[in-house]
């Protein structure tokens, strides 16, 4: 049965529990020497006199050691088992026969200790070098060192091990970099090797025949030097390809006779475990090994499984704890949870429970650790007491006891943590511990203080990615005298002294770096006072103190991760895995934390600290990976950083400190919003927004402290003011107050951090604040050649002499000053990596051997002194910058924050400072236009964030040079630009739009054409009528009563962003900007008004009112759909008019809508809605709205008028009635006024004033009335007088408007030609252009009216749209309009109307070959003041409401208008487009001013050039000077006419002449508009070249104009994205293919840290930039993977035409297609399309992308072809198929993703994810549902 075992073990897993059952049997019957009973085939004989060796029938006689100390020891058990026996009897033959052997096998200490044990069983004496990467032929054949001024080699481990005879153990042959080991290619096959000294070793045969006929000085003399016979190598390494490392090169490989040493066999491992572990119960024994055995097997492999480390069961059964759980014991040999993911995690699991070893429920924990006291019996070690369960159990451990054990004063004792420390101390007994967690959680924390608890001295050692081995155990320095020589590293001085020694960052250190640690171990267990430590390069013996251990931080390792960076990610190797006992530190419990907190931050507001861990933890929880990245931020050191803050400083935002830890402004959409979210769940809001604070910040410096804001601190006294900074600053709010925060942080003794984009002031800011607190500060820059050597010191040579040169930073810790480093993010973050103990526990280990600590100590230290601070700053991570990530690297180690451009108020005030004589129009351009560029950038459109830096030299440019223009000064920054086609066009775009004329030429204006007004004459009298018994006939009574109020109802304020754009971009014309409502394409604009600089807009289909200001960034809407019905048919339909109202009911409106006479009170701030009843019948009105459109007779509208609206009253009548209807709305009245007439039309012509038109009467307030009829009106007729009869009626017209203002007195004057002084007002009817009243309506006496007579009545012009003008406006109109469409503008002494184009004289304005512009309307400017005319076209509207009869009701042309408050007239045209207007001819001369500055005064003239110069003699009498009649040019004297440079003579640039005088010669330069002017012959031939090449390309691929011009509809709808997805594919390019220093080069730049061994001679002290090699064993870079998912449905066609959902999909494909074009080496992508139909519909092929635009056509045509399918989708069942046909690349090491088109929405949000998917590199692995899930709802918007 026992022979069975091995058998049975690999039968299968059915097999193994049958042979572990009978293996339980059997130990049950034999009991455990039974089992152990064995006959060994081997046998060991060592003969009495010691000098032979018999391992079975072969025998090997010893021969005594010369120096015995380097003979292993300790390495030989007692019992030797078979397979280790057959192993060494194997090696003996070999050795026998004079061959090196290789031992090759899986990671762990075996083969070692094999080799080990036979040179220990034949005394044989070693020479060991563990091979890696940075092992070179110095290493291994001779190196040179300098003793007095001469420079030797001394001789190393190979060819010393040659010359001895000793046995050169090479391990880690696969570690070693290629074309280094062939060196001992000769000295393996013949013993002969060429040294760099001149000797040539010779093997001992041909050596011992050369000494047969020579001498041997003879020999020497020729310096050829005897290899002994007894010389052999044994080398050891792993099987490459399955494990990551260089293959052996073949003829290498030949040279060695190579043994599988495997792990043992099971039966032999398992008597080793037995007799290790005498109390453990055989049954577990059993189980563990089965595991072991299982989880290294091939089928383990296969499934991406890493090795299990076998040898560690040894240490840990020997030591093991008996109430340790199995579970508990693997999770610390095996951490499969922290380095697998869910398959391995479940594979593994699935293994545990079938070797029934999932028993973790069943033994607890240990919990609590007694007390720590010093071991009485054995010396070095402490006996710990834990308390377990309800058990006291105690042992001893390794400790160090130079002072009594003690926990340190500043450690918070939490649950967790101390059961943590308790499992520690247990693997202390076995093995080295690596500690696992993430960041900030409190590795290092946790690591003091277990090194307090044993009384440790703790040596810590920052690792780096470019440590190399020469690094971690031995510096090179020079003796004073200049000879080389070798100081141990901190390694090597805790071995020796057994301090503890504390590997900080093994995840980031290569694995042949760390591998040097495993026979440092492996020495030290053997516990031996002998066993020493030989270090080659000391050539030198030194004992480790047994003590020493090594404690290891890490951080996880990234599941999954296959790249190129993969050590750095995935650095659990099954070689590390036996390096260390594992244990994982978890973020901790919510109460835990809490406890934490209070402990280190006693005064933290408890609200605010419950707030903020419930937001971390929830973060830690969730599910949702974004989150989840977010929490990293929000560690357990960075809580006690803001509440630390918090209790310094309560009243300051929860929200804005986790803002400032994220860095939330530079996180990526989805971040920021998941972020934002998880606040707002976390009842986490902001009160206040630190950007509304007031500009006027306080920043102050009174009696020696300074004060910014609210926080104040003393004035540093500097000893050195030559470093404290002094900075041209101009303080603005958002500056103050990132200072403000700086200064709260720099008080609590915080190292800061801040980041932000180029050119936002980070220096600036910086310099001024320690500027203010005069601080010294040092200056370091980093760069991507930093390194870490640099970073502390720069070596030099002085006299043969390496000396070391303090750095800043080194320099800023003695003295106390503040280090800035710079461009932190420029540097490798393995290098800067360094910074971290420097910042925690304020030490760090200097290259010439110095350490800084915070205390003091040995005399080679620096003390860091108490008042040294590091400010860091550091560009944003991720693109365009292309910089390491600082941030998510060290983040948390100090205080962020994210330094931005200043908001536009405060950079305004900025350049105004900086600019003072610049023009506020000017700066305002350039603030908004910058604005609008980085709002670009952060969205991905253009690749450079543009900062303040660019604003600020434009400025001081203009200040300089103000007649430079604006258009020509901003060139200095997007010249960089202007040969990027696509860039150069967004930029102009964005110039043009807020109003810089990039481009445009000083000629380019296009007012409007001019026409004189007709002289004006008087043509009549206005007499108000006021006889006796008239006046008392025609009072009218009044009624008061209050206002009936209903509501309020809140409505929703929904806010849109407004795209203004100048309209002043390429040419100068009266329209100023213009900018699009968010209106829906068949609503009707049916109102417009303004109050001040805020316009509404009001629309009646459905009826809603928009709010914007004239320059704001947002349009207000609220949606009035559920107020009034709907129409119905179009039968009723509603016309609204607004009012807004004034103080103090500013941002109020009122509603009328006319045909049901509602009046609705609107609060645009709120939403509050009420409904104000003025009249008994309006309540009844809304009662009868069922009837309205039921009614076939048109009902009389009512009528709002709201001239007075500012003062809060309005007045309401209806057409045909007698009744007036006064709204005071802060009173809340209403009052009733009866007419005896009936109402046509009421014009307001002043506050208590109002003409009623059809007849026209005058309502006024009672007129010599006693106080008892005060409650009345008086109303008087009004008779017009025609000029000519004296009395009698004229012709009766309808005013069209009539001004409530009159004329100033200066405009009436220049109106009529005469100096006047009169109340006036302006009158406007369809016969005139304007009319004065002069005298009306204050004077008694006849009103003169003056008139400006127009040739035609406009009431006369019928209609004339006919062609497509009539169609676009359907047809003919048949009512009158409402709206009149005419404005008077007092203040500049004009009269807009807009007049549809029929009503136009189109022949004057345009030649006759011309045809006139297809326009929505004319503005009509009558000018007062000029007397002039003009009509400015209105562009046509670009969509129209298909309610054409409704529109036609609205206004008699496409737009309606209203008078600015700002002057000028604004137009809102049907399809919802607003334009500004400016018409006063002052105004107009003064922006064209303005706008021809910004142009700039080149004007193509030549520019020359002038030197001046002093001659040195006095002028004399001026003359004209002789003429040359050769015309040669002078330069200098006073002789010749048109000279340059001289006295007394006519010409240019001298002194003293009559007159300039230009004689013609000059140097031209040619100017910008030559540049722009080229021929036009020239342009033309350009185009007829690409048309000719387009054709040529459409012929080529076989695709007609027609297919082009449907291709290219597609193309130009996502051409912005497409340009916004590659430069994110660019810049993933371009990270890829960064270069890196490949060292150990014999050419390029001098090695810094080779210095030493330049001055020895060597040659390769070199390093030069390369394409770093990928690491070894890493799989090959594969294209990713991308599957676009597009729903191809019925419903896609069928709503086509509702949301144009199948364009838009279409669109997006085509996106996928042009954006991955010429990038498959990068990406490999399908499309494929799901519907009712199915789900794997394929439209592309990942073998079969389209290469041009015809294939991708094809793609698009058979795309719209699927309108046949059912209309239901399967997306959920398409997303999971996606990732389970991807999921097959993930073994290949291809990463992928999948996005999913819905309704193609993915122009702009799903652009910025895909990319941000492609950078990050995104795997979904198979089985993961919950992946699945959360990807499908991140990619459906």
């Amino acid at each position: 049965i026992l022979n069975m075992h091995s058998q049975i073990l690999c039968g299968g897993t059915a097999a193994a529990v049958a042979a572990r059952r009978v293996r339980y049997i059997l130990g049950c019957v034999l009991g455990r020497d039974g089992w152990m009973f064995r006959t060994h085939e081997v046998k060991l004989l060592n003969t009495a006199s010691g000098d032979t060796v018999k391992i079975g029938e072969i025998t090997y006689k010893l021969k005594p050691p010369q120096n015995p100390e380097l003979v292993p020891v300790k390495h030989i058990s007692d019992s030797l088992p078979q397979s280790v026996a057959q192993h060494l009897r194997w090696i003996m033959q070999k050795d026998l026969l004079g061959q090196d052997v290789f031992l090759i096998g899986p990671p762990g200490p075996l083969r070692r200790s094999i080799a080990m044990q036979y040179l220990e069983l034949t005394k044989r004496e070693v020479e060991y070098v563990a091979l890696s990467r940075d092992t070179t032929e110095t290493d291994l054949k001779q190196r040179r060192e300098i003793r007095s001024g001469t420079a030797f080699y001394i001789d190393q481990c190979a060819v010393r091990a040659a010359i001895r005879g000793r046995v050169l153990v090479l391990e880690g042959l696969e570690k070693a970099e290629r074309n280094v080991l062939p060196v001992l290619n000769n000295l393996l096959e013949n013993r002969e090797m060429q040294l760099e000294d001149g000797r040539f070793l010779m093997s001992a045969e041909r050596y011992d025949k050369l000494l047969q006929e020579h001498t041997k000085e003879e020999l020497d003399s020729w310096k050829i030097v005897r290899v002994s016979e007894d010389f052999r190598v044994i080398a050891l390494g792993l099987p490459v390809p399955k494990y990551k490392g260089n293959p052996l090169d073949p003829p290498l490989r030949s040279r060695f006779q190579a043994r599988d040493v495997y792990y043992l066999p099971f039966k032999d491992q398992l008597e080793l475990l037995y007799s290790a572990g005498p109390n453990v119960a055989a049954e577990r024994v059993s189980q563990l090994l089965s595991l072991a055995t299982t989880l290294c097997s091939q089928e383990s492999s296969s499934l991406g499984l890493p090795d299990f480390p076998v040898d560690n069961l040894l240490p840990v059964l020997h030591n093991s704890f008996p109430m340790l759980s199995c579970q508990q014991l693997l999770h610390r040999l095996y951490p499969y949870n922290s380095m697998l993911g869910k398959d391995g995690r479940t594979a593994v699991e699935g293994v545990l429970s079938r070797f029934e070893l999932l028993d973790g429920h069943r033994q607890p924990a240990p919990t609590t650790i007694l007390s720590v006291s010093t071991a009485k019996d054995v010396e070095g070690h402490a006996d710990i007491t834990l308390h377990v369960v309800d058990k006291d159990i105690t042992f001893q451990v390794p400790a160090d006891w130079p002072r009594p054990p003690k926990s340190s004063p500043t450690y918070i004792h939490t649950p967790s943590h101390s059961q943590l420390l308790a499992e520690m101390i247990q693997s202390h007994m076995v093995k080295d511990i690596c500690l696992i967690g993430p960041k900030g959680c409190g590795k290092s924390v946790i690591a003091r203080e277990f090194a307090e608890m044993l009384g440790y001295s703790m040596e810590p050692v920052m690792l780096y990615q470019d440590m190399t081995v020469r690094d971690l155990l031995q510096q090179r320095y020079t003796l004073p005298n200049g000879d080389t020589a070798w100081r141990p590293s901190p390694l090597v001085t805790a071995a020796m002294e057994g301090k503890l020694l504390l590997l900080d960052g093994i995840h980031r250190v290569n694995l042949g770096t760390l591998a040097v640690l495993s026979r440092l171990q492996e020495v030290r267990v053997l516990r031996d006072p002998r066993v020493c430590l030989f270090l080659c390069l000391f050539r030198s013996v030194f004992p480790i103190h047994p003590s020493f251990r090594v404690l290891a931080l890490a951080e996880p390792p990234i599941v999954g991760s296959a790249g190129s960076n993969s050590r750095a990610q995935q650095w659990l190797s099954p070689e590390v895995l036996t390096m260390f006992l594992y244990h994982n530190v978890m973020p901790l419990a919510k109460e835990e934390e809490m406890g934490l907190i209070q402990g280190l931050a006693p005064n933290v507001p408890m609200e605010g600290a419950e707030q903020l861990l419930h937001l971390a933890h929830s973060l830690r929880k969730t599910n949702d990976p974004t989150a989840q990245s977010l929490a990293s931020s929000l560690s357990t050191r960075q809580l006690l950083r803001i509440c630390r803050r918090l209790s310094r400083h309560p009243e300051e935002s929860i929200t804005h400190a986790v803002n400032k830890a994220c860095l939330s402004r530079f996180l990526p959409s989805l971040a920021r919003s998941s972020l934002q979210k998880n606040l707002m769940n976390c009842s986490i809001q902001d009160a206040t927004d630190p950007a509304d604070r007031s500009l006027d910040y306080p920043c102050m410096v009174k009696d020696g402290v300074l004060t910014i804001g609210s926080v104040s601190a003393p004035i540093y006294n500097a000893d050195q003011k030559m470093k404290v900074p002094d900075v041209l600053f101009y303080d603005n709010p958002q500056h103050m107050m990132v200072m403000e925060d700086m200064l709260k942080d720099f008080l609590l003794g915080e190292h800061l951090l801040l980041v932000g984009n180029q050119g936002v002031g980070k220096n600036k800011i910086v310099d001024r604040f320690l500027h203010l607190l005069n601080r010294p500060r040092e200056y370091l820059q980093l760069h991507r050649d930093t390194t870490v050597q640099t970073l502390t010191l720069q070596p030099s040579v002085r006299d043969g002499i390496i000396t070391y040169e303090d750095s800043p930073l080194v320099k800023a810790v003695k003295f106390g000053h503040v280090l800035v480093i710079d461009e932190a993010d420029k540097a490798p973050t393995n290098v800067t990596c360094i910074l971290k103990t420097l910042v925690e526990s304020g030490e760090m280990i200097l290259a010439d051997g110095r350490r800084i600590i915070s205390a003091k100590g040995r005399p080679d230290i620096i003390i860091m002194h108490p008042d040294f601070r590091m400010i860091v700053l550091a560009n944003r991570p991720g693109f365009p910058f292309l910089g390491n990530d600082f941030f998510g690297a060290l983040g948390d180690i100090f205080s962020c924050h994210a330094v931005d451009n200043p908001k536009p108020k405060a950079e305004l005030a900025m350049l105004k400072q900086y600019g003072p004589d610049v023009p506020d129009a000017t700066l305002q351009k350039l603030v908004a236009a910058f604005g609008e560029l980085r709002s670009l950038a952060d969205q991905g459109t253009i690749n450079y964030p543009y900062s303040t830096r660019e604003v600020v030299n434009i400025v001081k440019h203009l200040q300089k040079f103000p007649d430079e223009g604006l258009a020509n000064v901003v060139r200095n920054v997007f010249d960089f630009d202007s040969y990027n086609k696509d860039m150069r066009e967004v930029l102009i775009e964005a110039l043009h739009k807020h109003g810089i004329p990039i481009g445009a030429k000083p000629s380019s204006v296009k007012l409007a054409k001019e026409f004189p007004l007709p002289e004006v004459k008087m043509t009549g009298y206005w007499t108000i009528n006021q006889g006796g018994n008239t006046r008392r006939k025609l009072l009218c009574p009044t009624d008061t009563r209050p206002i009936d109020v209903k509501g309020p109802v809140f409505l929703r304020v929904q806010k849109h962003p407004c795209n203004r754009q100048e309209s002043r971009a390429l040419s100068f014309t009266e329209e100023k900007a213009h900018w699009q409502i968010p209106m829906n394409e068949v609503n009707i604009i049916c109102d417009v008004t303004t109050k001040d600089d805020v316009l509404y807009v009001a629309t009646c289909n459905p009826v809603s009112l928009y709010s914007m200001k004239e320059r704001g960034e947002t349009i207000e809407c609220i949606e009035l759909y559920d107020v009034f019905p709907r129409t119905i048919s179009g039968v009723w339909q509603p016309f609204v008019t607004v009012a807004p109202l004034g103080s103090p009911l500013d941002g109020q409106v009122v509603l009328h809508e006319e045909q049901g006479n509602t009046v609705l009170h609107l609060d645009l701030v709120t939403g509050a809605l009420r409904r104000l009843i003025i009249s008994p019948d309006s309540d009844q009105s809304s009662s009868r709205a069922s009837n309205w459109w039921n009614s076939k007779e048109q009902q009389a509208g009512y009528k709002m008028c709201r001239d007075f609206s500012h003062k809060n009253w309005l007045l309401f009548y209806k057409e045909d009635s007698n009744q007036l209807e006064v709204l005071d709305v802060l009173e809340g009245q209403v009052h009733s006024i009866s007419l005896p007439i009936n109402l046509k039309s009421v014009f307001l012509v002043a506050e208590d004033l109002m003409d009623l038109k059809y007849l026209k009467f005058l309502l006024t307030k009672p007129m010599h009335m006693a106080a008892e009829d005060s409650g009345v009106c008086q109303l008087h007729s009004i008779s017009e007088d025609s000029v000519n009869s004296g009395h009698g009626t004229t012709e009766l017209s309808i005013p069209q408007m009539l001004s409530c203002e009159q004329l100033p007195n200066e405009n009436l004057s220049a109106a009529l030609n005469q100096k006047i002084v009169s109340p006036n007002r302006v009158l406007v009817d369809t016969d005139s252009y304007a009319r004065l009243i002069v005298g009306f309506p204050d004077l008694m006496s006849p009103n003169e009216v003056y008139s400006f007579k127009r040739p035609v009545n406009l009431s006369a012009i019928k209609s004339g749209d006919s062609g497509a003008q009539a169609f676009f406006r359907g047809g003919l109109r048949s009512a009158t309009a409402k709206q009149e469409n005419c404005v008077s503008l007092i203040p500049v002494n004009q009269v807009v109307r807009a007049l549809p184009p029929n009503k136009v004289p189109l022949k004057e304005l345009y030649p006759k070959d011309v045809t006139p512009p297809m326009t929505a309307a004319y503005l009509e400017v009558t000018d007062l003041n000029s007397k002039k005319l003009k009509y400015i076209p209105v562009p046509r509207s670009m969509t129209v409401s298909p309610y054409t009869n409704w529109v036609s009701k609205v206004s008699e042309c496409d737009v309606l208008i209203a008078a600015l408050g700002s002057g000028g007239v604004v137009t809102v045209d049907m399809g919802g487009y607003i334009r500004l207007w400016e018409t006063g001819l002052d105004t107009l001369q003064r922006s064209l001013m303005e706008w021809r500055n910004m142009i700039g005064s080149e004007d193509g003239r030549p520019i020359q050039i002038t030197i001046q110069r002093d001659s040195g003699l006095d002028v004399s009498a001026p003359k004209h000077g002789k003429i040359d009649p050769h015309n040669a040019p002078h330069v200098g004297g006073n002789q010749w006419a048109g000279g340059t440079g001289g006295r007394d003579t006519a010409g240019l640039g001298g002194k003293g002449g009559p007159y300039r005088l230009d004689a013609g010669h000059k140097v031209y330069q040619i100017s910008q508009v030559e540049k722009d002017a080229v021929p036009e012959e020239v342009r033309k031939a350009a185009r007829e070249m690409a048309e000719k090449a387009f054709k040529e390309r459409l012929k080529e691929i076989d695709m007609s104009e027609y297919d082009a011009a449907t291709y290219e509809r597609f193309s130009s709808a996502v051409r912005r994205q497409v340009q916004s997805l590659r430069i994110i594919l660019d810049s993933l390019q371009a990270k890829g293919k960064e270069r890196q220093w490949l060292k150990n080069q014999a050419l390029g730049e001098l090695d810094d840290t080779k210095i030493i061994d330049g001055l020895t001679g060597e040659k390769a002290i070199y390093k030069r930039r390369g394409e770093l090699e990928p690491e070894l064993g890493s799989p090959q870079q594969k294209p990713k993977r991308l599957r676009v998912l597009a729903d191809v449905s019925g419903s896609m066609y069928r709503f086509n035409g509702v949301d144009g959902r199948l364009e838009r999909s279409m669109e997006a494909v085509c996106m996928v297609m042009e954006a991955l074009e010429n990038y498959e080496h990068k990406f490999k992508y399908d499309i494929v399309g799901h519907s009712g139909d199915g789900y794997d519909i394929e439209l592309v092929t990942a073998d079969k992308i389209p290469k041009n635009n015809k294939q991708r056509l094809k793609v698009l045509k058979v795309y719209s072809c699927f309108y046949f399918l059912t209309r239901s989708s399967q997306t959920a069942q398409t997303s999971v198929k996606a990732a389970h046909t991807l999921s097959r690349f993930y073994f290949q090491g291809s990463h992928f993703i999948f996005c999913k088109f819905l309704f193609g929405f993915l122009c702009s949000f799903c652009v910025i994810y895909l990319g941000q998917c492609m950078l990050m590199n995104i795997n979904v692995k198979r089985n993961y549902m919950n992946d699945y899930s959360h990807l499908i709802s991140i990619c459906c918007p």
